[in-house]
């Protein structure tokens, strides 16, 4: 088991780093940033992030009478926004790949900023490390992602060639984090149980997929893109400070839980997305005939 929970980094690393990679080789800055030039969808998915979400998840441990360790470990992934997860979600659901990558980065960005500020005014006596978020973040995200759409834009012919295997390697990652994640935490996820906190983070996630969907705007690329960003949280920052700003270990697990059941539920739901959408569309009598 120990091997197992030193393998967990190092399969993370390499999920991140060639999702990353095989993003920013398959899209140019400017398919990026035409998504994000939406004002209002930008402010609605900003809203469903870092308004609603801490709210929803208050509001759940509230409701629930959950733990306080357990609370506080639901309240900082609502404050954690910008999964790296979400460009292959995406991309599994025939979403707008270029408006989640976008998002993602400015979720990034906007949440080491964020977290700082909001986390102390909420628990009070909460201190956050921003510099050690932003450092993780910027390293094994933003750099990787730009130096790809740097290779995109000067050897195109290259970074066709380089895409398809690090899409595979980023797809046997994927699966191997969460078969790890289940294994490596499976005593801490059965601790949990009968103390409500599984249901807390399906109803989280439950709700945060409305929200998303509900904000998304009026395009089906764009609502499900927003859905699945606003469920699947910055598990990544969330360790980090959950790690860092509380000493009872019940926060991470916490966090831990949320996170292995969000994928294990957004993976399927997002194929599920995608076989519907490429259902063909039911003829209506007298239209096109």
């Amino acid at each position: 088991m120990e091997i197992l929970a030193k393998a967990v980094p190092i399969v993370m690393l390499t999920f991140v780093l060639s999702s990353m990679l095989a993003m920013g080789l398959g899209l140019t800055v400017a398919q990026i940033i035409a998504p994000l030039r939406s004002v209002r969808l930008v402010g609605l998915s900003l809203v469903a992030n870092f308004v609603v979400m801490p709210v929803v998840a208050m509001g759940l441990a509230k409701l629930l009478a959950l733990d306080e360790p357990l609370g506080l470990g639901l309240l900082v992934l609502g404050t954690a926004a910008g999964a790296p997860f979400l460009p292959k979600l995406a991309q599994i659901a025939k979403g707008n790949l270029a408006f989640s990558v976008g998002l993602m980065v400015l979720l990034m960005v906007i949440t080491v900023g964020y977290l700082p500020l909001v986390l102390p005014l909420l628990l009070p006596g909460v201190s956050v490390n921003s510099g050690k978020i932003a450092r993780s973040l910027v390293l094994l995200m933003l750099l990787p992602l730009a130096g790809a759409l740097a290779v995109k834009a000067k050897f195109p012919v290259a970074a066709a060639r380089l895409k398809p295997p690090l899409d595979r390697i980023s797809n046997l990652s994927l699966i191997l984090v969460i078969a790890l994640l289940t294994v490596v935490n499976f005593k801490s996820v059965l601790g949990v149980f009968g103390t409500r906190g599984i249901l807390a983070g399906l109803l989280f996630i439950a709700v945060a997929g409305g929200v998303g969907w509900l904000l998304g705007g009026p395009a089906a690329d764009t609502r499900i893109v927003l859905g699945q960003a606003t469920a699947q949280r910055n598990i990544a920052a969330a360790l980090v400070v959950g790690s860092q700003s509380f000493k009872d270990p019940k926060v991470v697990v916490m966090v831990v839980v949320v996170a292995i059941v969000g994928l294990l539920i957004l993976m399927p739901l997002s194929r599920m997305l995608a076989a519907d959408r490429k259902k063909p569309a039911v003829p209506v009598p007298g239209v096109n005939t």
